[in-house]
């Protein structure tokens, strides 16, 4: 059995507008997790360090000892190394990672031979959705419902023709914060307009209609809401499709937003970026693909 791997696991970007809570995808950017058994130990580098070493790796804790509880293996001593490149606290699933890192690195260095239904139920339990989880684990991008502590899941694939440009503000915005300014009900209309969308979106992925992205990717259920919490929002989008995205929308929780483009992604990062300032906040651009794989062994 081994006693050391090191996992590595893609940042995600979820909901994509009218996909809320079901929509997520896999990003070209890994957080690395090193995982070393019969030591104790804790050490991390890189994104938000300071941050994650007052945290202890407490996510990738709870979900290595969760899915040791679930095949009813008694979790043994491990030491945990991260080295950090996806911003926290910012919409692109670094906690998602943290959680996923966990079950994978306990499914091998355990022998447990959970099932890839089984980690992505634990972790989505953890996590408290499966849209970032999902994706994190299976790469590309992922459609899934949850069921009761099971979920339903389809992976498509990435669109390697396509970039998607990153707003990252200087600011975090916790998940429980995002949620907490949403209503507990919304109208028939709304949740139709919504529905459609995120099914017109997923076809039109299917079939590369990257030209209907734009309007499947409209949303009512979260981001006019979310928009309170991220000055500038609406315009940072408008701003995006005017510089010729093929669709923009808050990412996750955010408050990052994403763009999706087919070319130009230069000028829609530079505009993005602007109107972020016009609001007095500084960003940074990352420009990133979809990607086909999710958590797998450092080679």
């Amino acid at each position: 059995m081994e006693k050391k791997v090191k996992v590595l696991v893609p940042a995600t970007t979820a909901n994509l507008g009218s996909g809320f809570d079901c929509l997520g995808m896999a990003l070209d950017l890994y957080n690395s997790f090193e995982f070393e058994l019969g030591i104790e130990g804790f050490s991390v580098q890189g994104e938000g360090r300071q941050q994650l070493e007052l945290d202890g790796g407490r996510l990738v804790y709870e979900a290595w000892d969760a899915a040791f509880n679930f095949a009813n293996v008694p979790p043994p001593t491990v030491a945990l190394h991260i080295e950090s490149k996806i911003p926290l606290g910012r919409g692109l699933g670094s906690s998602a990672t943290a959680v996923v890192a966990g079950v994978c690195g306990a499914n091998i260095l355990g022998g447990l031979q959970l099932a890839t239904a089984e980690l992505i139920s634990i972790a989505s339990v953890i996590e408290g959705h499966s849209d970032n989880v999902a994706p994190a684990l299976l790469g590309g991008l992922v459609v899934s419902a949850v069921w009761k502590d099971e979920v339903d899941y389809i992976v498509l694939d990435p669109a390697d023709t396509l970039q998607v440009v990153v707003a990252v503000p200087d600011f975090e915005l916790s998940t429980e914060r995002a949620r907490s300014v949403l209503p507990d009900m919304v109208s028939r209309a709304d949740a139709v307009f919504n529905t459609s969308r995120a099914a017109l979106f997923v076809a039109a992925w299917t079939q590369k209609k990257w030209e209907l992205l734009g309007r499947a990717m409209e949303d009512r259920l979260h981001q006019p809401f979310r928009g309170s919490l991220v000055p500038g929002l609406n315009q940072v989008v408008e701003a995006a499709m005017a510089a010729g995205a093929l669709g923009s929308a808050l990412s996750g929780a955010g408050p990052s937003v994403v763009a999706l483009t087919a070319g130009g992604h230069g000028a829609v990062g530079q505009v993005m970026q602007q109107a972020f300032a016009q609001h007095g906040i500084d960003c940074r651009i990352l420009v990133t693909r979809s990607v086909g794989q999710g958590a797998h062994l450092a080679i």
